[in-house]
């Protein structure tokens, strides 16, 4: 298999890209509020060979336990962030190394480019992802819901 090579970014201590060995990434199935238990799974999935791990954060109180997860990790945490950008905001203060967006759900261009900015202020990359339930009007109409309607939602935003 011939490998694309692109841009090497950092994810906390993780080179990512660029030539640099591939990173076993995972996310967590745990309950993010409950701290105990996802670090305790952070500390299972670091022990298998994890190097990245993602953890959802569907709300204010899952957001607020990620500084407790960080401080007690030894690998990069990515918040996955759903709706509300202020749960993306709230995970760069808590020190996240990544954040990953939906931008199609997260609500208006000014909310995302609060975040981008914030992102780009502390050096924390930002993974883009979309699906076809956010896909905007115009992409639907455009293209169906497909794979190429779900390339051109990310590229705009």
């Amino acid at each position: 298999m011939q490998r694309r090579i692109a841009k090497q970014i950092m994810v906390g201590s993780a080179a990512v890209g660029g030539g640099s060995p591939v990173t076993v990434q995972s996310m967590t199935n745990t309950d993010t509020r409950d701290s105990v238990k996802t670090v305790e799974q952070i500390q299972r999935l670091t022990e298998a060979g994890c190097e990245i791990v993602r953890v959802a954060v569907p709300d204010d109180e899952a957001a607020a336990a990620l500084s407790s997860i960080k401080k007690q990790i030894t690998i990069p945490l990515v918040a996955d962030i759903h709706f509300d950008h202020r749960l993306a905001l709230r995970a760069l203060e808590s020190g996240v190394d990544k954040l990953r967006l939906n931008p199609g759900n997260i609500g208006s261009q000014a909310h995302v480019r609060e975040v981008a900015a914030q992102a780009r202020d502390r050096g924390v990359p930002i993974r883009i992802g979309v699906n076809s339930g956010s896909l905007p009007q115009w992409a639907v109409e455009s293209y169906g819901r497909t794979p190429e309607a779900m390339v051109e939602a990310a590229l705009s935003h």
